[in-house]
């Protein structure tokens, strides 16, 4: 069976926010560092160090706890950048202590830095009814800040230049994320496709199989006549003819629209081959399924093993087929770290879309995710 071609669907929103979170994290873990070094540089009257100590120390482990754990995840937690505005708030309030007169004269503090930064990761990180907000809700932090350490301090400048960035990440966002979740409708839609086409062929291929196999039988019984075998009427000849004849009444009526039956172990096969990154361990028994069946576990294996290939942090996989009790299941599972089904984000289409209620909205189907230290193994069953 042939496994040309690789196409199936990946999230781009997916992969977007787990760019975002990398790149913030990276960004941040340089703006902490730099911020420590410049603080020190220009550590002069009135800058105090009984301040100034404690607040380098609470920047470089916060730098440290954020570097860690937005490096590790999809996409940066809501704590983590609530978190971050919370500190660079305390830090801007308490500028008089911390910054030179000079350095708030330009605008060219460790802090702004710091500013800049809580603004770019919360525009990133929240959608913009959270980030506009956010943002402006520091940027006025850093403003009191200066005026608190020079009350004749012109902030007005500084403030528009907040305000530009606050608006300008929100637009950027918004526009990128709708981008993305255009670019995941086309890909699903490509990859439903996929497994169609896949479906017609192989339906097609079994369709072929039984022609040539009622058309060889049919052949043999009329060349037995033809050739004399029977001289007269008898009945082993007549049950022939007449199993031969309904074989050919069933190709006739058989229906050709997606309920038409297809081998499930022949399709699941053929998706497992086409996993991208992984190499899938198959033990498939073989069975005949509508099609419309077969289409809905091939897409939720399809969304499974890639979800095992970008996330389980292995490179194995095992696919399983079985019929219990009456029941077709499907179980697709892997020996990674595992997640906890109950905290998947509501957007998370894979998961939620592609698997459960791909199959949940199929009569007498379903499916179930169980997930932990072991492994997660991912349960789809059909009852005819």
């Amino acid at each position: 069976m042939s496994h040309s071609g690789s196409t199936r669907y990946d999230s781009a929103a997916r992969h977007m926010e787990r760019t975002i979170a990398r790149t913030c994290a990276g960004a941040r873990g340089v703006v902490g560092l730099v911020a420590v070094v410049a603080a020190i540089l220009a550590a002069v009257p009135p800058v105090s160090a009984a301040w100034l100590a404690p607040s380098l120390a609470i920047d470089l482990v916060w730098t440290g706890l954020f570097l860690r754990v937005a490096r590790r995840r999809e996409r940066i937690p809501a704590w983590l950048v609530a978190g971050d505005a919370a500190i660079t708030i305390t830090l801007c309030l308490a500028q008089r202590h911390l910054v030179a007169g000079a350095a708030l004269d330009g605008g060219s503090s460790w802090i702004a830095g710091l500013v800049t930064m809580t603004i770019v990761v919360s525009g990133v990180a929240w959608r913009p009814w959270a980030a506009v907000p956010a943002g402006l809700v520091v940027a006025v932090a850093y403003l009191a800040g200066m005026r608190l350490a020079s009350p004749y301090q012109d902030v007005a400048g500084t403030l528009g230049i907040h305000l530009v960035q606050i608006l300008a990440i929100a637009v950027l966002m918004t526009l990128l994320r709708r981008s993305a979740a255009s670019a995941d409708a086309f890909l699903r839609d490509s990859a439903r496709a996929e497994i169609a086409l896949v479906v017609d062929r192989l339906r097609r291929e079994d369709e072929l199989r039984q022609v040539g196999s009622v058309h060889e039988t049919s052949l043999h019984t009329l060349t037995m006549v033809g050739l004399g075998t029977y001289e007269g009427p008898s009945r082993t000849l007549r049950r022939q003819a007449a199993a031969d004849l309904a074989a050919l009444e069933e190709l006739r009526d058989r229906p050709r629209a997606r309920y038409a039956p297809i081998a499930l172990d022949a399709l699941l096969d053929e998706v497992a081959g086409r996993a991208t990154g992984l190499a899938v361990r198959r033990r498939l028994t073989p069975e005949t399924v509508p099609g419309e069946v077969a289409e809905r576990f091939a897409r939720a294996v399809t969304e499974a093993l890639a979800n095992v290939a970008l996330h389980a942090g292995v490179r194995e996989a095992e696919l399983v087929s079985s019929r219990r009790d009456g029941e077709i299941r499907v179980e697709v599972a892997d020996a990674g770290g595992g997640f906890d089904p109950a905290r998947v984000p509501p957007d998370r289409f894979g998961v939620r879309g592609s698997i459960l209620d791909t199959m949940r909205s199929l009569p007498n189907a379903g499916a179930d995710i169980r997930s932990g230290d072991q492994g997660t193994r991912v349960s789809l069953w059909w009852r005819p």
